[in-house]
């Protein structure tokens, strides 16, 4: 009897996990059966994601979800993120993508999956002109301003020895202690500190070095291969065809290194 009642049991627990495991990877058919699919986006990230003068979203990924929604066929629906809700979106099903300069690190690599990446960030360290800074050893004994949860911040965190890491909550407010002058120094990307720089030309800002070249993939949940196969097919014929890069242009001013698309979509 007790034989049977495990055996009963190693059967229900297998089903159950057979059940969720086709559940995970049939979250395209889901998608397109709903005929929508939820992207999480930080709109306050100008110029990759923000609003208009009409409130409405606008931005280089909200142009790429708004593009990848159309040749999905299915209708597109912005979850509103910050840096650090980006990926539990994700995991508790609230989006389906994150689509939100999310570059690629190990430690967010071993809870989300990437699709082959679609731009590129170039991350940095800027301040104002007076400062002598020009390496991670000269941030010794100075704050840096950075977005909580983001690449800067770890980068800072783990290499900044002796600096002292202001956290803010979302991009916005990092802008914003830059431009009034509460902060000096920021770690952020070329495209954020590019617009700090307009808003505050009597801050003198200027960069000081590079941290990194990101490569920004779209976020897709772990076991969930037939999607992640779907979006990395997109992004490769979407390199190849120009669209990505006529997006980046658009916002960036700039065309995605060639060497890096080829790369890419080999």
């Amino acid at each position: 009897m007790r034989s049977n009642n495990l055996l009963r049991r190693t059967l229900l627990l297998a089903a159950l996990s057979s059940t969720f495991f086709a559940a995970q990877a049939d979250t395209l058919d889901n998608i397109k059966a709903a005929k929508k699919i939820r992207v999480s986006i930080d709109l306050a990230v100008p110029p990759s994601g923000m609003t208009d003068a009409n409130m409405k979203p606008t931005g280089s990924d909200y142009d790429v979800a708004v593009l990848l929604a159309k040749d999905l066929g299915v209708a597109l629906e912005v979850v509103p993120t910050v840096g650090a809700t980006r990926i539990p979106n994700l995991q508790t099903g609230k989006a389906d993508l994150i689509i939100s300069t999310l570059a690629w690190t190990p430690e967010r690599a071993k809870v989300i999956d990437y699709s082959v990446p679609y731009a590129p960030q170039i991350s940095l360290v800027g301040g104002i002109k007076s400062l002598n800074v020009k390496s991670m050893a000269d941030l010794a004994g100075k704050s840096v301003a950075v977005n909580r949860s983001t690449t800067q911040d770890t980068d800072l965190t783990q290499n900044a020895k002796g600096a002292t890491v202001v956290r803010y909550d979302d991009d916005a407010g990092v802008i914003t202690a830059v431009v009034t002058g509460q902060a000096d120094l920021v770690g952020t990307s070329n495209a954020l500190f590019q617009t700090m720089v307009q808003k505050a030309p009597n801050r003198q800002l200027e960069q000081k070095f590079v941290l990194r070249v990101n490569d920004l993939g779209i976020g897709v949940r772990k076991d969930d291969p037939t999607l992640l196969a779907w979006v990395n097919e997109w992004v490769k014929a979407n390199h190849a065809n120009g669209k990505l890069n006529e997006i980046f242009k658009k916002y960036h001013g700039t065309d995605i290194p060639k060497d890096v698309v080829e790369k890419w979509v080999k």
